[in-house]
């Protein structure tokens, strides 16, 4: 049977070259955003030389979160029951909505101790370069929940980039027509970056000067 070889990086002959269940484990932890090949290589060099005990807890914390953490049938956030804590929570205000891309923009948010309402993730923001559509994301399940007229404010906080001004602007036009009030977070955030990684300072100011999207008929 050949022996199995790939390269790391570039193919060169020049290149280091790993086989079997080595280079499995780098090509898998490559996949992962924001590792790039040296970093997936350092990191399975750090899990070859740890203690079994370790790699097998990291083993089971990514079996039970995939079999355990599910999606908040109300807002989206992550959640290991129905409903997630924050929507289960009664000391939370009702009237206002903050709506955001992914559920670890919950976690930034919450960090900021600026807002005490709700929250409804989309689950990502419309770009039509990667064929995503308002179609794909959770607006539709916003609207439901705006039905009812309890809410009165949505706090659109989408990411200072190209596709989260497309989500909010799409937002906005949609919200229109309803009696809620529409705002959208200051632009003290820096332009093209991600909402998870804005510090809690400039979020939270970023809430206190959040501008309105559109005037309530």
């Amino acid at each position: 049977m050949p022996r199995r070889y790939r390269f790391v990086g570039a193919a060169s002959y020049a290149a280091r070259v790993y086989e079997g269940a080595v280079q499995d484990l780098i090509d898998e932890l490559g996949r992962l955003p924001g590792v790039g090949p040296k970093s997936a290589q350092r990191i399975a060099f750090h899990i070859l030389q740890a203690e079994e005990v370790d790699v097998r807890r990291l083993s089971d914390a990514l079996i039970q979160v995939k079999e355990r953490v599910r999606f908040c049938v109300l807002c989206g956030n992550v959640s290991e029951a129905q409903h997630c804590r924050i929507c289960l929570d009664p000391r939370r205000e009702r009237a206002a909505i903050c709506v955001v891309e992914e559920a670890k923009d919950v976690v930034a948010i919450e960090r900021t101790r600026e807002f005490r309402g709700r929250y409804h993730v989309l689950g990502g923001a419309i770009s039509p370069i990667d064929g995503i559509g308002p179609a794909d994301l959770r607006i539709t399940d916003l609207l439901t929940r705006l039905a009812d007229g309890e809410v009165t404010e949505v706090i659109i906080a989408t990411d200072p980039n190209l596709e989260g001004e497309a989500t909010a602007t799409y937002l906005a036009r949609l919200l229109l027509t309803l009696d809620v009030r529409v705002t959208r977070l200051a632009s003290g955030l820096p332009v093209g970056g991600d909402l998870e990684y804005a510090d809690e300072i400039t979020l939270g100011r970023a809430f206190e000067g959040r501008r309105l999207l559109n005037a309530a008929p």
